[in-house]
């Protein structure tokens, strides 16, 4: 039997028993982890690689990703010959607005507005910031578009 103390993740085929949740009951059918999705490329990790230290500055000792739509909004800047962008700079920019720029709370996070240049057309971007937590309980950060969860 799973000690949810040490693995808070449920697996398919338990029912979560927790009174007054909204999900008490119920049977999990499906489990798709933080970790899964950084091995399939749904997710970016930022606490590795080049953007570690810029993720570590904004929020230290928590897990910080990006999804693949965001990172290839960075990359379309980083590419773009005429703005001189690079994936640290962007990143920063990122994580900075996200911290002081909310224009609007959603469920777990919020909508912060930040100017990409070389993405194309447009320059004033939103995205969201989510703070939840991770596969074992560990706090985490995720920046995505408005429209994904």
């Amino acid at each position: 039997m799973r000690d949810s103390s040490r693995d808070p993740v449920p697996q398919p085929g338990e029912v979560i028993n927790k009174p007054g949740h909204p999900f008490d009951g119920f049977v999990v059918v499906s489990v798709y982890t933080r970790a899964q999705a950084i091995a399939d490329g749904v997710l970016i990790d930022a606490t590795t690689g080049d953007l570690a230290e810029v993720s570590a500055q904004h929020f230290p000792g928590v897990h910080v990703a990006m999804t693949a739509t965001v990172g290839e909004l960075i990359r379309r800047a980083v590419e773009h010959p005429d703005h001189g962008n690079d994936w640290k700079g962007v990143w920063h920019n990122i994580l900075h607005m996200s911290r002081f720029c909310p224009v609007q709370a959603v469920p777990g996070g919020r909508l912060f507005r930040v100017i990409i240049t070389g993405t194309g057309r447009k320059r004033l971007h939103t995205l969201k910031a989510i703070v939840h937590p991770g596969d074992k309980g560990e706090p985490c950060f995720t920046v995505m578009l408005p429209e994904e969860d």
